[in-house]
């Protein structure tokens, strides 16, 4: 039986791989941002461990407690986006999108590395097609994710030679209540049989946690099969 760490499994592409991964009798570790939230996600997930930190508060990620002592995976999913253009930034949601979506993954993988190394285990990064092409008004998202991916290429230098694996999965838009977001800070109607679903990108995740360890997945992207224009 393994152990999961598991970022934004509130909804989404995290709901996703924290249900496939209890299904199978696995242990999960969850994270989440208050009392309420942390007791949500036990009751929804059976028997799941919870550890209460905001990840938009680096000072509270830097102070995490009560991980596990050995750890098959560590699963960073969750994310926030808010779009505008570099004229228009708002300084708030640009300190936001990093805080969350890149220097609570670096604070956090470096809290869990002795619980990973242990288990000889995986490290995932759930990135964004926009941290490989950047377009108007994703400057703030699509850096903190081209940050991200740099953070996952060192640490997979890095630890090799300690029997850690990194990956990065690149989704495209999926449908998750962020897409929906998007769609309206795009003001565009949000049709969710468009995208990718959540169970898709979580069997790619899963794929990549169960291939046998004499070889790794660097990278992965998932796409739609029918490609996306606007309307």
């Amino acid at each position: 039986m393994a152990t999961h760490l598991i970022t934004g499994a509130g909804s989404g592409i995290g709901t996703a791989v924290a249900d496939a991964l209890l299904a199978r009798g696995d242990e999960l570790v969850l994270l989440a941002r208050n009392d309420d939230r942390a007791s949500g996600l036990a009751g929804r997930f059976p028997g799941c461990r919870t550890i209460v930190v905001d990840l938009a508060d680096p000072d509270a990620v830097d102070r995490i407690d009560g991980l596990p002592d050995r750890l098959d995976s560590v699963l960073h999913i969750a994310g926030v986006v808010e779009l505008s253009t570099v004229a228009d930034l708002d300084t708030r949601h640009l300190r936001e999108q990093l805080d969350v979506n890149l220097v609570a993954p670096a604070l956090l993988t470096r809290a869990c590395l002795p619980a990973v190394r242990a288990a000889q285990g995986i490290v995932v990064f759930v990135n964004s097609a926009a941290g490989l092409s950047a377009g108007a008004s994703w400057a703030a998202y699509a850096a903190s994710k081209f940050g991200l991916r740099a953070l996952a290429d060192a640490l997979r230098s890095e630890e090799q030679g300690n029997g850690v694996r990194v990956t990065t999965v690149f989704p495209s838009r999926t449908a998750t209540p962020m897409q929906e977001k998007v769609h309206e800070q795009e003001g565009r109607a949000y049709d969710s049989s468009r995208w990718i679903s959540p169970e898709t990108v979580a069997a790619t995740i899963l794929h990549v946690l169960d291939v046998p360890r004499d070889a790794t997945i660097p990278e992965v992207t998932v796409r739609p099969l029918v490609p996306w224009a606007p309307r």
